[in-house]
């Protein structure tokens, strides 16, 4: 057996809150070889970033880290910081989950990653810099490289961002890469294209990766090893196949029972059989206007209907258009064309008090909770804001509306004063769906509700959102682009393909047996928890 690149041994992470030592990380122990893909997944507050960061000295100054990490032969448990600055980018680098927030707003992306080799390497000329930041956006695979160097983050897509996060990542030629959730927010054609990259950079540089991921079909695809970690503690290492076909931990049969799959079993439609639908639209055309006055079309033509009790899934890539006929709803993206009626009242024509009534009845989930909710509110008052403001309660009929609200969606009563950073990911998520239900919404509008979710915790979520339907009978507008989670949630799918609806049917028929080309290749990029079958789809991917 070759030496490890990177291995743990008894490693534990406390922090210290309040003068209170909160362990973390319990007696982790793994080890990493070079061209090794090695995926380290649980739930949220299994351990396993507080692991990735430790790796790399970036946890806060209350963390304390005993015993060892050791990387190419260099101990980092206590290391100083300019031992950690001369393993940072040039052996070890980390590719992080959200672009948009690791990549400088300000600056273009050749700046930035030109920046990151002048600082790894002073003496290198600035026309040298150029072109190895033109040889990185090659090696990802990002269209037009030389172009893109002047291109500023926000003028990318989410998949694009991450393939410069992956360049920045390999510029110093690391023997380790972290990717932490690498592919969390994008769609299934993305995501795919995104494991390609890093599966091809590991063939051509033969680094290592340590994946960190809640998606089990992520690491069907490319690990090559698993640990599962709960509560801090190792529950299971092996192979990855061993892992799939027959876990040892009860805690990893949970986990892979908690992964939704396509082919979910028929189930009784709420939907009510009401001739007005809730929610109407007909030919709808949304254009954007860019800097230099160019109109672009983000949604052509498009026509749907909702009714009470029913659930409606808007799928499709990245710049589908499936966000922006939220939006439309909501009176937040520019309509050209077209008309949007909710429970009767055309919203494109009507007055202001009637617009003003019917859009206190629609309710919207985000699909980050945490930027949706008010760092400086109490859960208790983001719940009650709505009804405080639009049905003017107050003092103990707000409290007694929040506390119903709370058991709503499963959470104690008793938690209407704590702030959204005293909570895990799911339970934010939980308060979102309980502030949108909290005026009884004839119409919810929920844009990739579960998409930051680790797998345990989203099947609970689409649980509570299937029971709230039930009980509060509204509409549904789920966007996504998890098709397992569409599966096992909606009633009808509608598939968007560069802003106009390309198929549409029951989720079944759909689902399984696709007219369309487009949802046909929709399907086959959706990773599925079964390593053999990922491996057949590529080497069917291969053969075409």
């Amino acid at each position: 057996m070759t030496t490890p690149v990177l291995s743990a041994r008894d490693l534990a992470v406390a922090f210290s809150v309040g003068g209170e030592e909160i362990a973390a990380v319990h007696r982790v122990d793994f080890d990493l070889h070079a061209g090794e893909v090695l995926a380290i997944v649980g739930e949220s507050g299994s351990g396993k970033s507080v692991t990735s960061l430790a790796v790399l000295g970036l946890l806060p100054r209350n963390a304390t880290v005993t015993g060892s990490i050791v990387a190419d032969g260099t101990e980092l448990v206590g290391a100083s910081e300019r031992t950690f600055a001369s393993i940072r980018g040039d052996r070890i680098a980390m590719i992080f989950q959200d672009p948009s927030n690791a990549l400088d707003p300000v600056f273009t992306i050749g700046y930035q990653i030109q920046e990151m080799l002048r600082r790894h390497d002073p003496k290198q000329s600035r026309e040298d810099r150029r072109a190895r930041a033109i040889e990185l956006l090659a090696m990802v695979e990002l269209p037009e490289p030389e172009e893109r160097l002047d291109s500023f983050p926000h003028q990318l897509s989410g998949g694009q961002a991450q393939r410069v996060m992956i360049a920045m990542a390999l510029a110093c030629d690391p023997e380790v890469l972290i990717a932490d959730e690498p592919t969390t927010a994008l769609d299934v054609t993305v995501q795919r294209e995104i494991l390609d990259v890093l599966r091809r950079m590991r063939e051509r540089t033969s680094a290592a990766i340590l994946l960190i991921t809640h998606d089990m079909g992520v690491v069907a695809d490319i690990a090559d090893r698993v640990v599962v970690m709960r509560r801090g503690r190792v529950e299971e290492t092996a192979d990855v196949r061993s892992l799939f076909s027959a876990p040892r931990a009860e805690y990893t049969r949970a986990l892979l029972a908690a992964v939704p799959r396509i082919g979910a079993e028929a189930r009784v439609s709420t939907a009510d059989g009401a001739e007005r639908p809730v929610l109407e639209i007909e030919d709808l055309v949304v254009e954007y206007r860019n800097r230099r006055r160019r109109h672009i079309r983000a949604v052509e033509g498009v026509s749907l209907a909702i009714r009470a009790g029913e659930m409606v899934a808007l799928v499709g890539e990245s710049g589908s258009g499936k966000s922006t006929i939220g939006k439309s709803v909501l009176g937040l993206a520019p309509v050209e064309e077209g008309r949007i009626v909710v429970d009767g009242v055309e919203l494109g024509n009507a007055s202001r008090e009637a617009i003003r009534t019917v859009k206190k009845r629609i309710g919207v989930v985000f699909q980050n909770p945490t930027a949706a909710l008010d760092p400086r509110r109490t859960i208790g008052q983001s719940i009650g804001e709505p009804v405080r403001v639009h049905d003017g309660v107050k003092g103990r009929a707000l409290a007694a509306r929040v506390t119903e609200l709370l058991e709503a969606v499963e959470l104690p009563a008793s938690w209407s004063g704590r702030y959204p950073h005293e909570l895990s990911g799911g339970q934010r998520q939980r308060v979102a769906i309980a502030r949108a239900v909290a005026l009884d919404p004839l119409l919810l509008i929920a844009d990739e509700p579960t998409s930051a979710l680790d797998v345990s915790v989203q099947a609970t979520v689409l649980d509570l959102l299937r029971r709230l339907q039930e009980r509060f009978r509204f509409a549904c507008l789920f966007i996504s682009h998890d098709l397992a989670v569409v599966d096992a949630l909606c009633d009808r799918v509608v598939v968007l393909h560069r802003g106009s609806i390309v198929e549409e049917g029951e989720r079944r028929r759909v689902l399984t047996d696709p007219e369309h080309e487009y949802t046909r290749r929709l399907l086959a990029a959706a990773p599925v928890p079964d390593p053999d079958e990922q491996a057949r789809r590529r080497a069917e991917a291969l053969a075409g």
